[in-house]
């Protein structure tokens, strides 16, 4: 003989839908937090060499605005991501771009402009940029950049994001098509590529 659909027995059934609803709720839920924050998203989602480079526009120490559309229309652009203000002034970064400083007359025979980004926490950003590249004369051809709390950092998915970290010292070499044809993305301090390498890549792109 059949069984009567009781009440208690309806209360019953619903009551276990609606653990079923909240515990899958939950599980998503879950899933969802722990999915990679963009400051931390992986290594696939860097620019790699083909695609092409997200534009940006970032300031100088003067406050002008500089763009990687309005200098790639230009010509080739070398973007140079520095370590920045990781609580002290990196002496490998220092070291990095006196390098590229010595080959600024080569970058620019071949119609190139570097770009130096300076990331770090907002506050006191431009004061500490400012006390890095004052000893340093830049040649008209470089433009040097901050990254205030690392908006093209974690755009570019080049956040170092650890105690006393920044950026990933990171080396780009973008054409007029903004496509990226060289890229140098290291995971430790002292690993950069030099200068000779990098004008390599730049004049084997050629003038339009």
């Amino acid at each position: 003989m059949k069984m009567k659909n009781s009440p208690r027995r309806r209360f019953a059934k619903a009551a276990f839908v609606t653990g079923m609803a909240a515990s899958l709720l939950a599980s998503v839920s879950n899933a969802s937090a722990k999915e990679p924050a963009p400051a931390t998203r992986p290594a696939s989602a860097r620019p790699a060499v083909g695609s092409v480079a997200p534009d940006f526009t970032l300031n100088d120490l003067q406050g002008q605005a500089v763009s990687l559309a309005g200098l790639a229309e230009k010509g080739p652009v070398v973007v140079i991501v520095l370590r920045g203000w990781p609580g002290y002034q990196c002496p490998l970064c220092t070291k990095q771009v006196g390098e590229f400083v010595t080959r600024a007359k080569d970058f620019q025979q071949a119609g190139a402009t570097l770009v130096l980004i300076y990331p770090g926490p907002a506050d006191r950003l431009n004061e500490h940029a400012t006390e890095f590249i004052m000893q340093t004369e830049l040649p008209e051809n470089f433009r040097f950049v901050t990254d205030p709390d690392y908006a093209f950092t974690n755009a570019y998915s080049l956040r170092w994001n650890a105690p006393r970290e920044t950026a990933y010292p990171s080396t780009l070499v973008i054409n007029q098509d903004r496509k990226v044809r060289f890229a140098y993305i290291s995971e430790s301090h002292g690993d950069r590529t030099n200068a000779a390498a990098v004008l390599k890549q730049v004049t084997s792109l050629g003038k339009r």
